[in-house]
């Protein structure tokens, strides 16, 4: 990609290049060359080109390329080379609502964004996207244009255009060129105007392998074994955004064979898998988490996958169909992997049943990489680390986050998910029986490695930075 000259950018500035949606490519003969997207209409490239022609001065020439692509051509161009708050750099978007909201959902695809966030404040109103875990600044809107972009929205996702009062809910299917993705809509009125939030969500789970996701080869294996036994609970622990959803579907993708019948309960369906019968939660007709599986009980399963375990009936209807020789894989909000048990106590689970039915307890996080191409080394004092955290070994140096265009100036490239796998055995299942709530002992002895390791082993290698495992750290 031919680099932007300091006489280009002062021919077309950021605001215009989103404008016309144009990046550019090289300079032919007595003319500028930029690409354009390729569905844009032929009596639309003749207007760019006359506005653009009297804008620099310049004969104007396209060159045609997909607009996703296009949007990521423009962002690299145009991203600040000495950003020192490592954002993406944003623009000022002047262009009409109408192209902004289709090019804004196909950039943040292209970025591998999982959420859009449009507000509006007393003068100004923006947009933000979020990237690797982090919400960055990508666009500030005339405050004249938010109402239509928020009427573009409601009207995509069938929402009633009159109401703002009120919080909306739904959803909108995408798609250009082959990209082809749902994308769940919030709406809620806030002081100047309504909030939207679009949530970004893959149809393709053929990518998503066990393996690659950030299991260590122990808790691998452990977390494998506890998938070949032919009943109880699997859960996986964790906050919201830290990849539980995503470890549940490679699970169901090594599970999904022919001679069995998998069934789920989503809110929502993140992904879907061809083989594997999903049912989308509908709470305003009564299709709740329970009331499916108490269903799905009379459906012959062999697997059944719960979204999400929010509470004492869904948790008891989860045992039964464990007690009844299913295996049920779900997710439960605790901070730790020996949490969870704590937590169905708190359910009114009894204890004697946890320790019957659960195989395997699993706590996850998301933690950013840094940058091959632009993290730095730096000295590493253990004053760093977190007053009470006492590590395995000595650091003497670490890595930091710089920025480069690479990483659109954030220090971070991808996520890596980190795991804590516990195979509940006869003696954890006496110990869950007992009550014990600590158990860090018989953890070390079993040699089962909690978040706290596996994070400052990534720290170690120069995988990620000490900002981001420091929150594992304090537990």
């Amino acid at each position: 990609m031919a680099s932007i000259t300091a006489d280009i950018e002062k021919l077309i500035t950021p605001e215009l290049a989103w404008k016309y949606h144009v990046a550019f490519s090289h300079t032919e003969e007595d003319r500028l060359v930029f690409w354009i997207d390729d569905q844009l209409s032929g009596s639309d490239q003749q207007l760019y080109r006359e506005e653009l022609e009297l804008i620099t001065g310049h004969k104007i020439a396209f060159a045609k390329t997909d607009g996703v692509l296009l949007a990521e051509k423009i962002n690299r161009q145009y991203t600040k080379k000495d950003s020192t708050d490592h954002r993406l750099q944003h623009s000022f978007y002047t262009g009409h609502p109408d192209h902004f909201l289709n090019d804004l959902i196909a950039e943040a695809k292209n970025l591998k964004s999982s959420d859009i966030h449009i507000e509006t404040y007393e003068n100004d109103c923006r947009v933000r996207i979020r990237v690797d875990g982090l919400l960055v600044l990508r666009y500030l809107i005339e405050k004249k244009q938010y109402p239509s972009l928020i009427n573009k929205i409601k009207i995509s996702a069938n929402l009633d255009i009159a109401e703002k009062r009120l919080p909306q809910d739904g959803r909108i299917f995408f798609q250009r060129g082959n990209d082809k993705f749902d994308i769940r809509v919030s709406i809620v009125p806030t002081l100047h105007g309504e909030k939207v939030v679009l949530r970004l969500l893959s149809n393709d789970a053929t990518d998503i392998q066990l393996e690659t996701l950030g299991f260590s080869e122990n808790d691998l294996k452990n977390y494998l074994e506890g998938l070949k036994k032919p009943y109880g609970i699997l859960l996986i622990s964790g906050p919201t955004g830290s990849g539980k959803t995503t470890t549940l579907y490679a699970t169901l993708k090594l599970l999904n064979l022919s001679t069995k019948n998998i069934l789920t309960i989503e809110d929502p369906i993140e992904y879907t898998l061809k083989g594997i019968n999903q049912v989308q939660v509908k709470e305003n007709i009564g299709l709740t988490f329970a009331m499916a599986l108490r269903t799905f009980l009379r459906q012959d399963p062999d697997v059944i996958m719960l979204g999400e375990i929010r509470d004492a009936e869904t948790a008891n209807m989860a045992i039964r169909a464990a007690l009844t020789g299913h295996l049920v894989l779900s997710t439960i909000h605790t901070n730790s992997a020996w949490g969870t048990v704590s937590r169905l106590i708190d359910m009114n689970i009894p204890s004697f049943l946890i320790a019957n039915t659960l195989n395997t307890s699993v706590a996850q996080r998301l933690v950013r990489l840094l940058c091959p191409e632009c993290k730095r080394r730096e000295a590493f004092q253990q004053a760093y680390f977190p007053k009470n955290y006492r590590p395995p070994e000595a650091l003497e140096t670490h890595y930091v986050p710089v920025g480069c265009a690479g990483c659109y100036n954030t220090g971070y490239k991808k996520r890596k998910a980190i795991y804590e796998v516990i195979p509940i055995d006869a003696d954890l299942a006496d110990e869950i029986k007992k009550g014990t709530s600590r158990i860090d002992e018989l953890l070390k002895e079993k040699q089962i490695k909690t978040l706290a390791d596996n994070a400052f082993e990534l720290l170690k290698t120069g995988e990620t930075s000490l900002e981001e495992v420091y929150p594992m750290l304090l537990n």
